[in-house]
């Protein structure tokens, strides 16, 4: 089955089409064509990703990159078009959400239109990290139960899997998720935008033991997070050092020891949600996956504790469209299709 997916779910414009099979058992994915097209340069000057800006590249974006692929593509063949309906911003979700209307109708009348989960797409990350090829497969027998770690700029989840259909949410962050905690202290260091890249680039050059941040929440019984007071913390220890012009060696210090804290709190609940269900994996997937230093420390962790690890290609922890083909293929074998609009609060 051939599957076109659409993501615009933030300031990234996605396409990617998609060969899927294999079922539930055994499910198999080759890339086809793989696009993103970064807005980064043009939110960079106002910090952050801004709405409308987003919303008007995806516009503009659109159009031009399903020109170019459909000379690729046999519109009969596709059996599936999916695009992600949240979460996200939803000025973004329903450029995505019209346009892949509007092309369904147009194009595309026999597919299957399929609303996907952004977060299933990076939950379902794993099942890309079999290889650096773009043929990709899994047996997904003896992997579970698992526990599944979603880190992205709006989400911090864990999650124990039974299966690929089944999953329960052990814990979540009460306010800032990790990915949001690190652009704010990369701000508050005066890195530019995307701060998560930034501050992993200056952390190499920083002791990572050097300020001592604290963990929250690491030991609390629950498996829950909050990162807003590891970032008050951050902002306290500059504010005291009474100046404005930080040494590169200073700003390098707070990375590593801001990094540090962070990942010491993803990895020890990630190690006794492991221990507690007996897991026999462990799977990384979202942005912050893309984290060199996080990557590592859960590979340890998996070793350690004789799981396996699954964590995909940088390339498929970003946002992307790969992921949407992925959750929509999962979506359609599990007969659960979410509504065809924008669903900015949309959750596991």
């Amino acid at each position: 089955m051939k599957i076109l997916a659409i993501e615009t779910s933030c300031d990234e414009t996605a396409f990617a089409l998609v060969e899927a099979g294999g079922g539930l058992i055994s499910p198999k994915f080759k890339i086809i064509e793989n696009v993103v097209s970064s807005q980064i340069s043009i939110h960079r000057p106002w910090g952050g990703v801004v709405p409308n800006l987003a919303k008007r590249e995806h516009q503009k974006n659109l159009p031009i990159i399903f020109k170019k692929l459909l000379d690729k593509i046999e519109p009969s063949s596709i059996g599936i078009l999916a695009v992600t309906v949240g979460p996200g911003l939803e000025p973004a979700l329903w450029t995505g959400v019209e346009f892949a209307k509007e092309i369904h109708k147009k194009y595309f009348p026999k597919a299957k239109l399929i609303g996907a989960n952004h977060l299933e797409g990076h939950l379902y990350s794993f099942l890309l990290s079999q290889s650096k090829t773009t043929h990709y497969s899994l047996p997904t027998t003896n992997l579970f139960p698992a526990i599944a770690l979603v880190v992205s700029g709006g989400h911090t989840i864990l999650l124990r899997m039974d299966s690929l259909t089944k999953w329960k949410k052990l814990g979540e962050t009460r306010d800032d998720a990790v990915g949001e905690a690190f652009d704010k202290a990369a701000k508050m260091l005066e890195l530019p935008y995307p701060g998560g890249p930034e501050i992993q680039k200056l952390a190499e050059d920083g002791n990572p033991n050097a300020i001592p941040f604290p963990r929250p929440m690491m030991h609390t019984k629950d498996y829950n997070f909050s990162f807003s007071g590891l970032k008050t913390s951050v902002l306290y220890y500059l504010r005291d050092l009474q100046t404005t012009h930080y040494s590169l060696q200073t700003k390098a210090d707070v990375a590593a020891s801001f990094q540090k804290a962070a990942i010491d709190v993803l990895t020890h609940k990630t190690s006794r949600a492991a221990q507690e269900y007996r897991a026999k994996s462990i799977f990384l997937s979202g942005g912050v996956a893309a984290n060199s230093a996080l990557r590592e420390s859960l590979k340890t962790l998996s070793s350690k504790l004789k799981t396996n690890f699954f964590v995909p290609p940088i390339t498929f922890n970003t946002d992307n469209a790969v992921m949407i083909a992925v959750a929509g293929y999962m979506s359609y074998l599990r007969k659960k299709n979410k509504r065809i609009t924008a669903q900015a609060n949309l959750s596991l």
